[in-house]
Formats: structure tokens, sequence, C-alpha cells
């Protein structure tokens, strides 16, 4: 069934991930004003060979609720952008310092930390004006911008990272007084990775179902989805870091544990949490049983995130 599915995603996601890409293309030529450099180093991360979840899940939440591609397409590109720039400031020497992504040095490594960060803000700023200016009508465009700024900000993907850091120092100085319970630092966790991972996702899914004009309905079951879907990437995510082959990952693998970081795998074991992601998936696709066969693609989606090498 699972392989049945994968295959059913890579079918969907091959007939969309070249829209995708023309599209993310297009969006980075930019006017005359942009110092070359610059447009080399966002260009440079944006368009760097990548799975494209992100985008391909408003892509697919929108078909799922009876929407067009070319309507979503400008929100997709959005969540990329915003996506890819959460990426390269989490790359950076100050915040995760990695020094490699998608396969290749990461931005800083490439164009130093200055032009990372500006490459970053460009891409943050680029992803509300393309929203504002290209979704239609001015009504749904308004509610694409306040679910983007809601999902990337204090107290969503900022905040998540934000307490990754505080909770990391705090982690290592809790290993030498009284350790905390593992019921409060499994429910710390999850609310880090609801923030860093899942807010974003079910913003994606949001983005999709408001340029679709989906109904309330239809959007509470595409966030009870994403919210599943959202826990169970960063558990897979976690355990790719404990068993995962670096060059199919595209990034260093190993550095949880070498950083003392509280992971899934870490706190659960490695069993449990490949039993809690499969858990959750299943969870996630039966809130898309009442959506139908449109809703299909997002199913093999969440199959894909827990069996993927990368």
């Amino acid at each position: 069934m699972a392989t049945t599915l994968l295959r059913s995603f890579e079918q969907a996601a091959s007939e969309l991930r070249p829209q995708i890409e023309e599209a993310l293309d297009r969006y980075t030529h930019f006017a005359s004003g942009c110092p070359a450099q610059l447009a080399e180093s966002v260009r440079y991360s944006l368009l760097a060979p990548g799975k494209r979840l992100r985008p391909l899940m408003v892509l697919m939440a929108a078909e799922a609720c009876g929407g067009s591609i070319s309507n979503a397409m400008p929100t997709a590109c959005a969540v990329e952008m915003i996506h890819c720039y959460s990426l390269i400031h989490d790359d950076l020497p100050a915040m995760d310092d990695d020094d490699l992504r998608r396969g290749r040095p990461t931005n800083h490594k490439v164009f130093g930390e200055a032009m990372a960060i500006l490459a970053g803000d460009s891409l943050l700023t680029r992803a509300f004006e393309i929203v504002a200016r290209d979704v239609q009508p001015p009504q749904v465009a308004a509610a694409c911008c306040a679910a983007l700024g809601e999902a990337s900000g204090a107290s969503a993907l900022v905040g998540g990272q934000a307490d990754d850091i505080i909770g990391e120092k705090g982690h290592a100085q809790a290993s030498s007084q009284q350790p905390a319970s593992p019921e409060k630092l499994l429910s710390a966790l999850e609310s880090i990775h609801d923030r860093k991972t899942g807010a974003i996702f079910l913003a994606a899914l949001r983005l999709g179902g408001l340029t679709a004009a989906a109904r309330p309905r239809q959007i509470d079951l595409l966030i009870e989805y994403g919210r599943r879907l959202g826990l169970a990437f960063q558990i897979a995510d976690d355990l790719l870091d404990v068993q995962g082959n670096e060059e199919a990952a595209g990034k260093r693998v190993g550095k949880d544990a070498d950083r003392g970081k509280l992971t899934f795998p870490g706190l659960l074991g490695i069993d449990e949490s490949a039993r809690r992601a499969r858990r959750l998936v299943a969870e996630a696709c039966e809130m898309l049983a009442p959506l139908g066969p449109p809703a299909g693609p997002l199913a093999s989606l969440a199959h894909y995130v827990v069996e993927r090498d990368r």
C-alpha cells in the first residue's frame, strides 16, 4: 500500500515540480536596483534542487478543494520563499551552524554571513509582495498574507526557532541539575516543532484552500491533516539525523546528538519514534477521507514524509 502511495506522490510531484521551478525562477528576476551578488545569493539557495514539499502542499490542497494550480501558484512560491529564508538563517553560525544544505555548501559558506542574512531578508519580503500583488481577489490576498505572517512570526516559526536555541542551552544545563520529566520534555519538544515545522505546513494547506475558495469544513480538515503531518515530518527528520546517509540527505547527519539537542529518538527511542510517525500519518490520512479522491495526492504525500531518505 505504502509503495503504491509513494508512486502516486512521485507521479503527482513530477507533474507539479517543473511548474513550481519555472515560477520560482521567474519570481527571482529582480528589478535593476537589486545588486547582482544579492540576486545570485537568493537564487543559489531558492533554486537549489529540493523536494518542494511545502509548495506541493499548497497546490495539492487547492486541487483537493476544487481549485486550480494557476490560482494557487503565487502562494506556493511564497511559502517556499519563507521556508528557504528560514533555512538560510537557521544555517548561520549564530543559529544551527550548518555547512551543508541540499547537498551543497550553505549560503553563508559561499556568500558570507552578511549576504546570507540579506538573502533571507529578501526572500521573506518577496513572499509577501508576490501574494499581495498576484493573488486575486484582494480579500483572498489579504487573508493569505495574514496566514503567512502568523505562521512565520514570533509566535510560530521564529518563536519555535528561538525556543529551540533556548531549549538547547537549557537541556545542556538541566543534565547536571534536576532533570525534567519525560512528559514535560516531550511536550516542550512537540511545542517547538508545532511552530518550527508545523506552522508553515498549516499555512501551506490553508493557503491552498483559500485560493480555492474552500468551505470552512474543508479548511478544518486540511488543518487537522497538517497538524499530524507536521509532527510526523519532524520525527522522520530526527530519525534521518540518526540513521540517515549524508549523501542521500544532502546535509550533515548526526549533528543533533553532537550538540546535545533534544530529539524524538533521543527521548522516545528509534522504534517508538518510527511507530509514532506512522500512526500520525495514518491519522492524517483519515482526516482527508471526507474530501474524497481529489485529496489522494495529499495522502500519498503523508506516506512519503515517513518513507523518504532525505
